[in-house]
Formats: C-alpha cells, sequence, structure tokens
C-alpha cells in the first residue's frame, strides 16, 4: 500500500515528466478523485504550454480521474497498465476521454 506522501508525490513528479510539445493546444484542468485513507483531492492544470499541479477540489475540471490512491499510484508509477485498469473498472474517467487518451503522452507516464 502507498502512503499518503507517496501518493502526494504522484502529481509533482508528472509535472516534472509533462511534455509541453505533446500538449499543444490542450488548456484544461484534470481532477483526480482518490479514496482510501491514503487518498484526497489533487488536481494538474495544463495551460499555455505548461502544468501546475495542487491539491482540492476543482469544479471546473475537464476531466475528472476516480480510483484508489493505491490504484492510482500503481497506474503513474508504472506497475499498473492504464488502459487496464480502466477496462477492469479500477479507474474511471467522467468527463472529456480525449484528454483520458492523451494524459499517457502528455506526462510521459
Amino acid at each position: 500500500m502507498a502512503t499518503a506522501n507517496e501518493v502526494r508525490s504522484i502529481f509533482p513528479a508528472m509535472v516534472d515528466r509533462f511534455l509541453p510539445e505533446k500538449a499543444d493546444g490542450i488548456n484544461a484542468t484534470i481532477a483526480f478523485d482518490l479514496s482510501g485513507e491514503n487518498g484526497g483531492r489533487f488536481w494538474i492544470k495544463v495551460a499555455d504550454g505548461g502544468a501546475e499541479t495542487g491539491e482540492g477540489a476543482q469544479s471546473d475540471a475537464a476531466m475528472t480521474v476516480k480510483a484508489t490512491a493505491d490504484d492510482w499510484h500503481a497506474v503513474a508509477t508504472g506497475q499498473m497498465n492504464a488502459m487496464q485498469a480502466f477496462m477492469t473498472g479500477k479507474l474511471k474517467i467522467m468527463g472529456d476521454m480525449g484528454l483520458a487518451m492523451k494524459m499517457q503522452t502528455i506526462f510521459a507516464l
């Protein structure tokens, strides 16, 4: 099981791996609603060739990822395939599915 700090550290790491050349034209906020005692609500905003992250709810998110914190940690660290997690219901996407498909590319997951 991932610790709360390990889960929290995923989002700055995603921003570090952000590939602005792959995100041309994307201006959107992605919300993450992670359940479990090590979970929480996080967001990443992609705009104007940059990315930033923070904690808390985002009502204007173009897309929301819902998962247990452990499952998202496994996906983000390459221990679980994102498509397989989605197909088996471990990862739920609400909102812009096109943006969801681009996530692996723009964040080099």
